[in-house]
């Protein structure tokens, strides 16, 4: 099995961020524009109230740099230990589904319950990841 395949559940998790980063951008030239938000808002992130539209983007945004993290390294981890293999490949790519399903959730319908339930099986298969590749060394 060539490992490396691992890598582009890193480049998926990447262009999700880049996708959400561009929507986020999208938005906040909407606010400026249609909903005549101050341009200075953007300076210090203060001094105004944002559409609600431009915060729930904003948080998914920030999201992505909290728990995907921990998902990085241990990519790079199962990677660098050699212990790559089914089980990872299908953690990884399920974390990423995961991950996905939950920006589509959180940036469209936004239905609570389920946004918090895909989070939560992000977090499993996460925590699921992380120790199979300690069980595995």
């Amino acid at each position: 099995m060539e490992s490396t395949i691992i890598l582009y559940s890193l480049l998926c998790m990447f262009l999700l961020s880049l996708f959400i980063g561009m929507r986020m951008l999208q938005l906040r030239y909407r606010a400026v524009l249609e909903d005549k938000l101050h341009p200075g808002y953007f300076k210090l992130n203060r001094g105004a109230k944002l559409p609600d539209y431009l915060v729930q983007v904003t948080q998914h945004y920030e999201n992505l740099y909290e728990t995907p993290v921990l998902f990085y390294a241990i990519v790079i981890l199962a990677y660098i230990l050699k212990v790559v293999d089914v089980v990872t490949l299908t953690l990884a790519y399920s974390y990423v589904v995961a991950r996905i399903v939950h920006a589509f959730v959180h940036l469209g319908s936004n239905r609570i319950l389920l946004r918090r339930n895909v989070f939560l099986l992000s977090i499993v298969i996460l925590t699921i990841f992380w120790l199979y590749v300690f069980i595995k060394l």
